[in-house]
């Protein structure tokens, strides 16, 4: 079954549900951002066929206008602000961009908590009744999600050791990667996604962290030469509506909302990620690229070495108001290892 199909069902489901409720003839448009390329898979699989089915479920009450990234509302640090403010509907963002807007929800950036997107993504929807939600005030969530275990990409300096780390400018996505690479040696320099290639081909960084995807989807394979497969760390995402305007929705609409959202989206991350990220590996491949997987021994260091930056940054979140940091951690800890056990 095609993603597209399978997205289709639940429309369909969602529909025959509602069949017996009074036709309600509304035109109503949603205003849809998020700060990818229109080619990354989190575009033309995720958003567009969401966005379709929503309008098919709807009965072609909603549709959908998408502003993806290049467009005026496609910047990754306005996204949680343009949602609650009304100036889109609906987003997909990135929760380290701007700086510590969701520090419970970051606990799951912590280096080896897991490496696996579909792991990070349930463990995610697991946290958030209990421990996350009060970060999303405003807010109807549907959907959290990360994705897997990230790399450490490198222009013109191979790393295989921690030593090499030392000194190198590295893009950061968020708090918990910056202090994890500050742990190793490295300066993690915050950048936009879309502004890393310009600043790799002009030397500003040495290189970035990301998983495979964007490699393929931002061209970055152009100007990286070196891939450690490292695993180490994940970065988490929201898909979020404005509260406000989630329940000015008929209830037939927001049925079809709920249809499309929630448990049955957050579980479709893991199987598309790993389709985003094979591209991304083809790209690297076929220009002949350096491709080195950390080690067992190497991993063993690196985990003992960030043992101490894990529990500063346990800290740093309590004393930013996080009361039960370590509790949230723990609750991780505990679903990710459930969840990879299945």
């Amino acid at each position: 079954m095609t993603k597209r199909r399978t997205f289709a069902g639940l429309a369909l489901a969602a529909s025959t549900a509602l069949a017996g409720l009074p036709a309600q003839a509304q035109d109503i448009t949603l205003r849809l951002s998020h700060f990818l390329p229109p080619v990354h898979g989190i575009h033309t699989d995720f958003i567009e066929p969401w966005a379709a089915d929503l309008e098919e479920c709807s009965d072609g009450q909603v549709s959908v206008e998408i502003f993806p990234g290049g467009t005026q509302l496609g910047n990754v640090a306005r996204q949680q602000e343009q949602v609650l403010a009304g100036v889109v509907d609906i987003a997909h963002g990135l929760h380290g961009i701007p700086r510590g807007r969701f520090p419970r929800t970051s606990v799951i950036d912590i280096p080896f908590l897991t490496e696996d997107a579909g792991v990070a993504s349930r463990t995610l929807w697991e946290l958030f009744p209990e421990h996350l939600q009060e970060e999303y005030n405003g807010l109807k969530v549907l959907a959290l999600h990360a994705h897997n275990g990230g790399l450490i990409h490198t222009a013109d300096t191979p790393v295989t050791t921690m030593e090499d780390m030392e000194g190198l400018r590295i893009r950061t996505p968020s708090p918990a990667v910056s202090a994890m690479l500050e742990e190793l040696g490295a300066e993690p320099v915050g950048l936009p996604p879309g502004q890393v290639y310009e600043n790799l081909q002009k030397g500003v960084i040495d290189g970035t962290v990301f998983p495979w995807d964007p490699v393929n989807s931002f061209k970055l394979s152009e100007v990286l030469n070196y891939h450690l497969d490292a695993g180490v760390y994940t970065v988490s995402f929201f898909f979020v509506m404005n509260q406000n305007t989630y329940d000015g929705l008929p209830e037939d609409v927001q049925a079809c909302v709920d249809s499309l959202s929630g448990d049955a989206l957050v579980a479709r991350f893991g199987d598309w990620w790993d389709d985003w990220d094979a591209p991304g590996l083809a790209a690297a491949q076929e220009k002949g690229s350096k491709i080195t997987e950390l080690s067992d021994e190497e991993r063993e260091r690196w985990r003992e070495a960030l043992q101490p930056m894990i529990d500063a940054y346990l800290d740093s979140l309590e004393a930013e108001g996080v009361d039960n940091a370590r509790e949230i951690y723990q609750a991780a800890q505990d679903h990710v290892a459930e969840l990879s056990a299945e």
